[in-house]
């Protein structure tokens, strides 16, 4: 089993912790606009109460760890390692606690080239205990809204993890799909559930607006989060989003393997 000391010495030299590839500037830009209620940042999530900037920023350095000093305004912002180990065990103890209940369960990712591995493993080792994994909604469109304009992308999953692709853009099931904050593909996955008359999940597993889409409906979730997604912190905080686990949400795939045996440990679901 990987030790607490190990994953923490790992999550410093991949740079998952400690000062990360997300800037300040890209930080603070984030909590502005959340607390202007900008939907680029919300993800989905509708706070129950108005967040200022300041309150944000103090927020984030109580959840991950970055500095809460306003005149800090350049440079890698900074993620306290334990904070992440701290939210990895919680992240395991869910895990855990759904795989004991047989729990349907969804994964979703709005970063599949990063991320896909790790959440596909879990949803390995849950659907191995006999929880189902759900796959609702496959390749359905959705019309979302970027920074390029309304585009349309399919709903897929590749090892029972959801993503969306844009269209044309690889054989269903297979490679990696779309960078996305939207939470619209899982307002859509839980809509097909009822529609189906199917099981809904009683955990969603992910990140972006996958995590405060389901937090925001009363479902239970948990995910990961960098230093520029404050909307799943105040989801956290205010009692919508289970567990938030703050680390670098896009280095390089396979630095996330240690963190995948650590929560399988954690969450006893190894094989």
């Amino acid at each position: 089993m990987l030790s607490t000391g190990a994953l923490r010495a790992h999550l410093l030299a991949a740079r998952l912790a400690g000062p990360v590839a997300t800037s300040r500037e890209v930080s603070l830009r984030s909590y502005r606009l959340f607390a202007a209620r900008d939907p680029r940042v919300t993800l989905g999530l509708d706070p129950g109460r108005g967040w200022g900037e300041r309150e944000l920023l103090r927020l984030m350095a109580d959840r991950c760890g970055v500095s809460d000093d306003p005149a800090h305004v350049s440079g890698p912002d900074v993620i306290d390692p334990e904070r992440t180990v701290a939210g990895l065990d919680a992240f395991a103890a869910r895990l855990a606690e759904a795989a004991a209940r047989r729990a349907p369960v969804l994964f979703g990712t709005g970063h599949p080239h990063r991320l896909l591995g790790f959440y596909a493993a879990l949803a390995d080792a849950l659907s191995t205990v006999g929880c189902p994994v759900l796959t609702p909604a496959q390749g359905r469109c959705i019309d979302i809204t970027t920074r390029f304009g309304l585009r349309t992308y399919n709903l897929d999953y590749v090892r029972g993890v959801a993503l969306v692709r844009e269209p044309g853009a690889g054989a269903a099931g297979g490679g990696t799909g779309a960078h996305s904050h939207s939470p619209l593909p899982v307002r859509v996955v839980l809509e097909a559930a009822a529609e189906g008359r199917g099981p809904l999940p009683e955990l969603v597993v992910g990140d972006h607006g996958w995590v405060c889409g389901a937090g925001q409906l009363g479902i239970e979730a948990i995910g990961l989060a960098d230093t520029d997604d404050p909307a799943l912190f105040v989801g956290e905080a205010e009692g919508r989003v289970a567990v938030a686990v703050p680390l670098d949400d896009a280095v390089r795939s396979a630095y996330y393997l240690p963190l995948t045996r650590y929560v399988l440990n954690r969450a006893c679901l190894s094989q």
